[in-house]
């Protein structure tokens, strides 16, 4: 039922667990939204796992986690094999061209509405904070596999500012993220252990990431199969983290999709079932809410400046006319971002089969 991202996750599971179940207080579930949003990756699968975890400890966790991601991951590898076979129909390919040239507006949207409440809190920072966005917008228009350095650096510099002393310590994860990169599933798993460790900040800051990756690095999707990966993750139930399945059918069929999902949300589970006793903590430390001040509004500016190549990924004139249709729904009108996709699917569908161009 998840469908409309994180929003839409945290008041299900808030009706579910605080108001009907009564599981949690409303202030426990206040504070573990809290604490999940200072953790890198998908926060509402970690808010899901958390509150699972509450209930029945280790095995709650991984229960309550599982069921929360299958539906969604079922769908989308389901969803992925219609659209990446070698020579679907001409209306799921004008389906897909036509949900993917929305994509772009679709993150320039979930930037900005990331974008708005760190800039509002950030009152006597703003110069930094606009520095860091700016940062992460042209590391993700421009500079693709090396925006993860970009976000931790962001997070080390504002640590560094702040806390002089301590600096050292979050630089040191930089070097994590330059390793070279092996090729075949230790590639793909490399790529979504990004995804799964990496989404400062929401769901789309890891698209630039999987992009480069994908399309850019290891050619295991085309732009226009990568952009229908984005707006199937849009589409179906769950965290947009569960794109990186797509990217793993692309890769190697049904088990690279499975091993991609399962490293990218290994650092959701791995999170709370080492850290959960911890989140108070977390809550507490200083330096931990100072790096993350550095790095979320880079990452706010990554998921902005990921509309350009996404923009750029579209191949055919027509789509650009859906693409201004999805900008006016999305940023002017305020329409929601399922039916806006849908509508855009649609309209591509009937072009297509109209005789409009549709590249395999």
């Amino acid at each position: 039922m998840g469908f409309g991202g994180p929003p839409a996750h945290v008041a299900l599971l808030r009706e579910l667990c605080v108001s009907c179940r009564q599981w949690l207080t409303n202030e426990q579930f206040e504070r573990t939204i809290a604490a999940t949003n200072l953790l890198p990756g998908p926060a509402s699968t970690q808010l899901a796992i958390y509150c699972a975890w509450r209930l029945r400890g280790g095995r709650g966790a991984l229960i309550g986690g599982l069921c929360f991601i299958a539906p969604g991951l079922i769908a989308i590898i389901a969803l992925a094999v219609l659209f990446l076979q070698g020579s679907p129909p001409r209306w799921v390919r004008g389906a897909g061209m036509g949900a993917g040239a929305a994509v772009a507006a679709v993150a320039l949207r979930a930037g900005l509405e990331i974008a708005r409440p760190i800039w509002a809190r950030a009152t006597e920072r703003r110069a930094r904070v606009l520095a860091y966005g700016i940062a992460g917008t042209l590391a993700a228009a421009l500079t693709g596999p090396w925006l993860v350095l970009v976000l931790l650096g962001c997070g080390a510099l504002e640590l560094a500012i702040r806390h002089p002393p301590g600096g050292a310590g979050m630089a040191s994860w930089a070097p994590l993220a330059a390793v070279t990169e092996p090729g075949g599933l230790l590639a793909l798993a490399w790529t979504a252990l990004k995804v799964g460790a990496l989404a400062f900040g929401g769901g789309f800051v890891i698209v630039p990431l999987m992009q480069a990756d994908a399309v850019g690095t290891y050619h295991w999707m085309s732009h226009t199969q990568f952009l229908n990966a984005v707006a199937l993750g849009q589409v179906t139930p769950g965290p947009l983290v569960q794109t990186v399945a797509v990217v793993g059918y692309a890769a190697d069929g049904l088990p690279g999709a499975l091993l991609a999902a399962t490293v990218a949300f290994a650092p959701s589970f791995s999170f709370i079932l080492i850290g959960a006793q911890r989140f108070e903590r977390l809550l507490a430390n200083e330096r931990v809410v100072t790096f993350l001040a550095g790095a979320a509004p880079a990452a706010a500016g990554a998921i902005i400046g990921s509309a350009v190549p996404l923009a750029a990924a579209i191949g055919s004139d027509w789509q650009y006319a859906l693409l201004t249709t999805a900008l006016v729904s999305l940023l002017l009108l305020r329409r929601a971002v399922v039916p806006t996709l849908l509508l855009c699917g649609c309209a591509g569908a009937v072009a297509v089969t109209l005789g409009a161009p549709s590249p395999t």
